[in-house]
């Protein structure tokens, strides 16, 4: 479980495609501190460590998460978010994040605002799923990229967010730009509230 609360925007140092799945290699400060088998959310992917060494290490990402997130369009020099598993005894300071990408979103707009900035995302809508809790509504939490974020202007298919300078400098966001594809991952006490309903009805 993660909070969406990121702790470093990692660096891409290798890309290694084998059959379906690619292995990323990625270089970042607490290397030293990580063990193969730790789970660590890589632009809110969940991810296990494979391999070390003293600077880098590797996590392997299968097809069916390639499909779903952006961690197949990565290449080297590129940033992704990172943040370790939540201690139980830790503050919940974001939202309850599974660390299970549900869909990628693009990115419409980049707008500056005196200091911060918003940015708007466009997602395919599947009415079925967005009845089970897969949509974004006004003030609720979604996770870009694995960070724990407040929306506004929710639409059907659209919504922005408003990101602070910290979190537009200490995260991949400011690499964002107009096209860029990122990971969304709905906030799952919409969807247990949608299912609930769902069996009411």
């Amino acid at each position: 479980m993660f909070s969406g609360i990121v702790e470093e925007a990692a660096t891409v140092t290798n890309v290694e495609k084998d059959k379906g799945n690619v292995h990323l290699t990625l270089e970042c400060s607490f290397t030293n501190e990580l063990k193969i088998d730790q789970s660590i959310s890589h632009n809110g992917v969940c991810l296990t460590v494979v391999k070390k060494d003293d600077k880098t290490y590797t996590v392997t990402a299968i097809s069916e998460t390639l499909e779903k997130s952006n961690l197949g369009l990565l290449q080297p020099g590129d940033k992704v978010n990172l943040e370790r598993s939540m201690p139980m005894n830790g503050r919940l300071d974001g939202h309850i994040v599974q660390g299970h990408v549900d869909q990628t979103a693009k990115c419409l707009e980049v707008k500056e605002a005196d200091g911060s900035w918003y940015f708007t995302f466009q997602y395919d809508v599947d009415k079925e799923k967005a009845g089970q809790g897969y949509m974004t509504v006004e003030k609720g939490s979604v996770t870009v990229n694995g960070v724990s974020l407040t929306v506004v202007n929710s639409k059907d298919d659209r919504f922005s967010v408003a990101i602070i300078p910290y979190t537009y400098e200490f995260t991949n966001f400011h690499q964002i730009k107009e096209g860029t594809v990122v990971n969304l991952e709905f906030d799952i006490l919409g969807k247990y509230i949608s299912r609930l309903l769902h069996f009411r009805n």
